[in-house]
């Protein structure tokens, strides 16, 4: 019988047939790449069920994952490096969540050695840790963010990719409306690319919203650094005075220098600890009245007097302060 129904259909529910069977195979296929941040596991922080915060905070973790060689981008299952990376997520938490719904997905970063490659070399592992940042992102807004004010934030290769998900994402109108602030610290955002990306506007002051704010500390001497090739100029405010001249602010201004642990908890804190001023010729932010001894630069790919390691500690309750500021003159 079965045999007398497949000749009466002939080829045609042959045909049928196969092209089922490849739907299925595509549907499975589709299951497999489906979002991967639809998963909790993916993300270091997901407090979708905070519900009394004004703003939401989306952070980019900084460079955690050393590398080793033939491999040039953190895996999502290296166990050992997601404790580091939920380690270094914790240290610049306190900053933004006084105020913000935290949320912080994990993502193949680049890692420490491809900063050790020349620029065009490093861009196709940058890339796929972007891909993972957009993914998370979008799938954010789809299923958490229900019109809520965003503060994007992240720190050296977090800002980096910071700056790309704004250029993309924040192209759209409904979403750039959202932005209260990127915090973009430790990479550079230079005028081409603001002119290139003409939704873009860096901070002018204190409390300016759906602006860019950016800098990258360093010693007097410096001239040269990953952050701030020479020959480059980038955009920069300072954290003390919100000024993005060369108006120097004294020490006085500083509210507190925080060190953290892995924790998140602050071991150090030390009021007034140091002035700074921007060099009008790089950019910089010239960090005065601390040492290259007493604050190395802790990587070989920096040199001594770049003060990278510490652009959050050095200005962290000005930088607390600040996110209060904005939410609240976002809300106005």
């Amino acid at each position: 019988m079965q045999k007398l129904l497949m000749k009466k259909r002939g080829k045609g529910f042959i045909i049928w047939m196969l092209i089922l069977i490849m739907v299925s195979f595509t549907g499975c296929e589709s299951r497999q790449t489906r979002n991967i941040y639809s998963e909790s596991s993916n993300w270091v922080y997901l407090e979708d069920d905070v519900n009394d915060k004004p703003a939401d905070v989306f952070f980019i973790c900084p460079t955690v994952y050393g590398g080793e060689v033939g491999t040039y981008n953190m895996s999502l299952n290296d166990a050992e490096t997601k404790e580091s990376f939920l380690g270094a997520v914790n240290m610049e938490k306190g900053i933004y969540d006084g105020e913000c719904r935290f949320f912080a997905p994990y993502y193949r970063q680049a890692a420490l050695n491809v900063y050790e490659m020349d620029l065009a070399d490093r861009e196709k592992y940058l890339e796929i840790g972007y891909e993972d940042i957009k993914q998370a992102f979008e799938y954010y807004m789809e299923h958490y963010n229900d019109g809520q004010p965003v503060v994007l934030a992240g720190f050296s290769q977090g800002a980096d990719l910071c700056i790309r998900l704004l250029k993309d994402c924040f192209a759209d109108d409904d979403t750039n409306k959202l932005l209260v602030v990127c915090y973009a610290i430790g990479w550079r955002i230079t005028e081409e690319e603001m002119q290139e990306y003409s939704h873009l506007r860096f901070a002018e002051g204190e409390s300016d919203t759906g602006v860019i704010v950016s800098f990258n500390s360093e010693a007097e001497n410096v001239t040269d650094s990953l952050m701030i090739p020479e020959g480059t100029k980038t955009l920069a405010i300072n954290p003390l005075n919100w000024e993005t001249d060369k108006t120097p602010a004294d020490r006085s201004l500083n509210k507190g220098a925080c060190f953290t642990d892995y924790s998140g908890q602050i071991v150090t804190e030390i009021p007034q600890l140091t002035g700074a001023y921007i060099d009008e010729t790089r950019g910089a932010l010239k960090v005065i009245d601390v040492t290259e001894e007493d604050y190395p630069a802790g990587l070989s790919i920096l040199d001594e007097g770049v003060y990278h390691l510490y652009d959050y500690q050095f200005f962290y309750r000005n930088l607390q302060d600040n996110v209060a500021v904005r939410v609240d003159e976002y809300g106005k």
